[in-house]
This record gives C-alpha cells, sequence and structure tokens, in this order.
C-alpha cells in the first residue's frame, strides 16, 4: 500500500528544468529525505507541508539566476547630460550563503558618475534583489554588482559597498553576533582617493 502524503522517486525527475511542476516535485521528494535523515517524523502535523513550503522558498530565493540583470538597467536607460555622482544607499537585501545555505543580508550602497546615460534609480535595487536571489558570496555580489551597471551603462565611474551580517558566522560556527562584513569594488573615476571619500562621506551621513 503506498504511503500516505507519498512523494515520486527522484529518479523519474529531471533536474534540468523541463517543467516547474517537474522540478518542484524533485525539491520536495529531497527535502522529505532530510527532514528524515535528520530524526524527525515527515508524516507529523507540523511538517506534513514543510517540505512543500522549503522547495518553494527555495525556488524564489534562488531565482536570480534565471534573470539578466544588464536587460533590467537597459530597459530605462535615458540620456542626459549630468555628470555628477548618483547614489542609491541603504538598499535592503538577502541572500544565502553558498558555503552553508545559510542567510547573510545587510545593505547595499551603490554610486556611479553618469558618462551620457541614466538609469530609472528602482533599477539598481532590482538587479540587487537579481544578484542576491542566487547561493552567493558577499565579495562575489559586490563585483557582479558594479561589473553589471558598468557593462549596461558604461558611466565614467561605479562603486558598491556592501555592509552584512552572516548567520553561518552569528548561529554556528564563531557565533560572534555582532560582527558586521563590508566589501567594496569600484571603477574608473572612483579610483581617485578624493571620489571615493565623498562617497564614502555621503553614504555614512546622517539621515534626516
Amino acid at each position: 500500500m503506498p504511503q500516505k502524503n507519498s512523494l515520486p522517486d527522484p529518479s523519474t525527475l529531471t533536474f534540468v528544468s523541463e517543467s516547474e511542476e517537474a522540478t518542484e516535485a524533485a525539491l520536495r521528494h529531497h527535502y522529505h529525505e532530510i527532514l528524515r535523515l535528520l530524526g524527525e517524523d515527515p508524516e507529523r502535523e507540523g511538517l506534513v507541508k514543510t517540505p512543500e513550503r522549503v522547495a518553494k522558498a527555495m525556488r524564489f530565493l534562488t531565482s536570480g539566476a534565471y534573470k539578466d540583470p544588464k536587460e533590467i538597467l537597459r530597459s530605462a536607460m535615458f540620456r542626459e547630460e549630468y555628470r555628477q555622482m548618483v547614489i542609491v544607499k541603504d538598499i535592503d537585501f538577502y541572500s544565502l550563503c553558498e558555503h552553508h545555505m545559510l542567510p547573510f543580508f545587510g545593505k547595499v550602497h551603490i554610486g556611479y558618475i553618469p558618462n551620457g546615460y541614466i538609469t530609472g534609480l528602482s533599477k539598481l535595487p532590482r538587479i540587487v534583489d537579481v544578484f542576491a536571489r542566487r547561493l552567493q558570496v558577499q565579495e562575489r555580489l559586490t563585483t557582479q554588482i558594479k561589473d553589471c551597471i558598468q557593462e549596461a551603462l558604461n558611466p565614467l565611474g561605479v562603486i558598491v559597498v556592501i555592509e552584512a551580517q552572516h548567520m553561518c558566522m552569528q548561529m554556528r560556527g564563531v557565533e560572534k553576533q555582532n560582527s558586521f562584513t563590508t566589501t567594496s569594488d569600484f571603477t574608473g573615476a572612483f579610483r581617485e582617493a578624493k571620489t571615493r571619500e565623498e562617497f564614502m562621506q555621503l553614504i555614512t551621513h546622517s539621515r534626516r
């Protein structure tokens, strides 16, 4: 007799995403097995729907791998002769560390100096989300955001600074709850110390 809430044999499923249904069914099966291997009863009331919920959550949290962030910027490019610094700071982000698949989260600060084109301000947070919704490391996330803006807009310079807390450091391992990690990367005009200092002063200026 088939077991209650029986799940498909993973050998019959494809992981090349022939269909969203097949991918999600495979994920549900594996999370069901993970619960069992952890010593839990996947059939108890509180866990019956957990594999389905986690499968949907993980697909959302890694959905950025299937999107082209440069197209997001190019969809709202406008000719403009403005040549001063454009800054969008305190962009919230949430991502998953690829080493332990635990969250890291914090703020992204972006600055660029246009070179004939600007982009819609809302597009910068959107590309942050695209790159953050992948299995990531903070260093790569910083560089990917910078490279995307440089390649899509060809500005005179780009700078990206990320400040984040990592659950893999706070929940396990060294368990340092108050630690922050800061990374930065830059191109063009931001290679000049004076320009970088101006950017840092602007992003650290107290909010009104």
